[in-house]
């Protein structure tokens, strides 16, 4: 019983999707049959209109497949084509390309809070203004150097505490601390400490451009 079981489930057609297909079906309110169908439709290399094979080949009742695929077309998530086959007999496919607009509007918008978090958006915060697209470029730049965040986000904050908030500035911070070798804010600190400890300098009263060690 076990292996004919195995064996029948073997035959099915099995349906393979993405994350963000599944997303865009709860975003959009599907029902399961208008979900399965377009899943079916997603599968189907040729995606022929054959309702009656989809109702089969899902034993989904024919009429509950008629009214979900007409509710798909009514949302205009998907569309009907013409095109000729191998015969040049005219045939009707179908179009799933406003239902991966939405998709994409959905991995953009979550690309987009991504996003929110990102060393950009904490210089925008600190520097209260929005990026240029050369100070973009500054950023990329000292990441593709391999400095890391924390350094970049720490040398940030030495500029604004000092009232200097041109990439210019802590471009120069940052070729200092890469010059001592700093691969973490840790090292800065301990190293302010170490040459300062008798003056208890803080670590933003530290004169970094000036520093002849």
């Amino acid at each position: 019983m076990k292996n004919s079981l195995r064996n029948f489930l073997l035959k099915e057609k099995k349906l393979v999707l993405n994350n963000y297909f599944i997303l865009t079906a709860f975003k959009k309110k599907l029902t399961l049959s208008e979900f399965i169908i377009l899943a079916y439709f997603d599968n189907d290399s040729e995606k022929l209109l054959n309702l009656e094979q989809i109702s089969q080949t899902l034993r989904i009742d024919n009429e509950e497949v008629i009214q979900s695929f007409n509710n798909l077309l009514a949302k205009n998530l998907i569309s009907i084509n013409t095109k000729k086959d191998s015969s040049l007999k005219m045939i009707e496919v179908i179009d799933l390309t406003n239902y991966y607009k939405e998709m994409e509007k959905l991995i953009n918008d979550d690309e987009e809070k991504s996003l929110s978090g990102t060393i950009f958006t904490k210089f925008e915060k600190e520097l209260g203004r929005t990026l240029s697209p050369m100070e973009y470029e500054i950023i990329n730049g000292w990441l593709e150097m391999n400095i890391s965040e924390e350094l970049i986000i720490g040398a940030l904050k030495e500029a604004v505490y000092n009232g200097v908030t041109n990439m210019r500035y802590i471009d120069k911070i940052l070729f200092e601390w890469n010059k001592k070798h700093f691969k973490t804010m840790n090292d800065v600190k301990n190293f302010v400490k170490k040459k300062d400890e008798e003056k208890e300098v803080d670590l933003f009263d530290y004169d970094w451009l000036n520093d002849d060690d």
